[in-house]
């Protein structure tokens, strides 16, 4: 089978739900309104609230909500229950699900002063929803903070010839935040020559190599968290994502066009049924694609540091709506890529399986990317130095992005309700990045990840909920938002069920058992004081209450 007609078929999917189904949001959901100021110039700082012209915050939006997400699980996904089944999860997930729940939870939060909907919680549903979901949100960050930060330390250890580009890319992002923000020059011509510094880090990278143990790059990498998420955010954070982003479009672009070139026949399986290596395909593969499908990761960019830069409400759809159909063709890449350039089964050098059993994701699909390139002339090695580098640029942005938005829980939750010291964004920063050392050293979260999955789909179920809960508020259709929270409580209740009671119990892995229970526990009680307001007939009818709508909302 060949992957020409399945390459065409994804990039007019995506593009016609775009205009499409995001309209749908846009008119008649959110009533998307430019005389609504928003707060990027109502509370204006110059720090966190920035208005930002729509293409330097697609960039930031993008590579924060990207991470590793929409490589890693997609390749996973395949190997437990073929191609086809991701793939369709993918395509129909993105569209109804994922990119409703980010562009629709950006709106909310620029409704609401910028602020997180895990602070948004307490007035739409309920003080103890708010306050149960802030700290179920801020267990689970630290949790991908210490992942991730582990992640890119032993990438770096393992593979030197992306250290130059990859700590390069930091100062590069602050030569363009200091051309365009201060010398005003261009940023077009910015962003050029910008990218000129990083192809040139790029190749020199593939010479001048820099080695370091785990333990300095780790050091390394929670420094740069620390900085990066005090600074202000048109300094480092902003820049940095959005360079990241060409990265990214670079590999993709390059990534479609080598596939149309090379049209290979796919040789992976199309399925391998509903129950693989003990895996069910009901509810796992729902929470094995995440990024690319619904990730609640999303919910917290989008609610968290996109709101505050957002310049017009009419932006919104391009930033999230987009931001999240852009990760999905992404994933769709990375799995038709992998099933057909990579035999399978065979040798642990080529072949699908013996990479991801002797290495990792991040080193599969730079393979698979180089002998996609090589059809475009590209070196393979080039090319598979390239693919690693663009998902070790997105966990970084991850890490940045997930520390500053810690700092925020704390400072806008827990500093509001408890105050003092927490208030103070040195102290709340150092706090996030001690606790994510401690995690590392410790390596307890290689055991606590497992559960992961679910936790972040439960994320993302919990801020469909919010979000449903303030259309309520404004009177506006919210079956669009209260549909795709009701499948997914369903699947993220079913994945820790199964998970409590089928892998976890069997092996008496006391830790786990709690977090799952505690997790099952937390997303009934949300949804159940949700649900408790929202399927209220005076307020579901609008019989006889006339919901007060919520502050700068029409």
């Amino acid at each position: 089978m060949n992957t020409l007609l399945f390459i065409l078929f994804g990039i007019a999917w995506f593009l016609f739900a775009y205009f499409w189904y995001g309209n749908i949001i846009k008119n008649k959901v959110l009533r998307s309104n430019d005389s609504i100021a928003t707060p990027s110039h109502t509370q204006f700082d110059n720090k966190d609230y920035v208005p930002t012209k729509p293409i330097v915050l697609f960039g930031h939006h993008f590579s924060a909500i990207a991470g590793a997400g929409p490589i890693i699980g997609p390749i996973l996904a395949y190997s437990y229950f073929g191609w086809l089944p991701a793939l369709l999860w993918i395509l129909i997930g993105s569209v109804f699900i994922g990119a409703v729940h980010d562009y629709t939870s950006l709106i909310t939060s620029v409704r609401n002063k910028g602020f997180s909907l895990v602070n948004i919680a307490d007035k739409v549903i309920s003080p103890r929803a708010g306050f149960l979901f802030s700290i179920f949100v801020f267990l689970t960050l630290l949790l991908v903070l210490a992942v991730f930060s582990d992640l890119t330390a032993r990438t770096l250890m393992e593979d030197p010839t992306i250290v130059v580009p990859t700590i390069g890319l930091i100062f590069v992002a602050m030569l363009f935040a200091i051309l365009h923000y201060r010398l005003k020059v261009n940023v077009y011509i910015a962003t050029l020559v910008a990218l000129v510094c990083l192809m040139l880090l790029l190749w020199w990278g593939q010479s001048f190599q820099i080695k370091a143990s785990y333990e300095v790059w780790l050091a390394i990498i929670l420094t740069y968290c620390f900085i990066a998420a005090i600074l202000p955010v048109w300094l480092l954070l902003q820049p940095r994502d959005y360079i990241s982003m060409y990265i990214l479009v670079i590999g993709m672009t390059l990534g479609y066009l080598g596939m149309m070139l090379l049209n290979p026949k796919i040789q992976g399986p199309e399925y391998l049924g509903f129950i693989h290596k003990n895996i069910p395909l009901f509810p796992m593969l729902f929470i094995t694609i995440a990024c690319g499908a619904i990730s609640g990761f999303h919910s917290l960019i989008a609610s968290g540091t996109s709101a505050k830069q957002l310049d017009k409400e009419s932006q919104g759809k391009l930033i999230a709506y987009g931001g999240m159909l852009t990760e999905g063709a992404l994933a769709f890449l990375v799995i038709v890529m992998t099933a057909s350039v990579l035999p399978f089964n065979g040798d642990a050098q080529s072949s699908f399986l013996g990479i991801l059993t002797n290495k990792n994701a991040d080193i599969l699909f730079g393979t698979a990317l180089g002998q996609t390139l090589k059809s475009l002339g590209i070196p393979v090695a080039f090319g598979t130095s390239f693919g690693i580098l663009m998902l070790n640029a997105f966990i970084l942005t991850s890490l940045d992005a997930g520390t500053r938005l810690c700092r925020y829980i704390v400072q806008e939750g827990f500093g509001e309700r408890y105050g003092g010291i927490l208030k103070d964004k040195y102290f709340s920063t150092a706090i996030i990045v001690l606790l994510t050392l401690l995690i590392c050293l410790s390596g307890s979260y290689q055991k606590i990840w497992s559960v992961f999955g679910a936790a972040n789909q439960l994320i993302g179920t919990l801020a469909l909920f919010v979000v449903t809960s303030y259309l309520l508020g404004i009177k506006a259709p919210r079956w669009y938002t209260l549909l795709p929270a009701l499948f997914m409580l369903v699947v993220t209740e079913s994945a820790l069920i199964y998970q409590f009671l089928f892998l976890y119990l069997p092996k008496k892995e006391i830790v786990l058992l709690i977090i799952s229970f505690l997790l099952i526990v937390l997303g009934l009680i949300v949804a159940y004081e949700s649900l408790q307001k929202i399927l209220n007939k005076k307020y579901f009818l609008g019989e006889t209450v006339q919901p007060k709508p919520l502050e700068n909302a029409k």
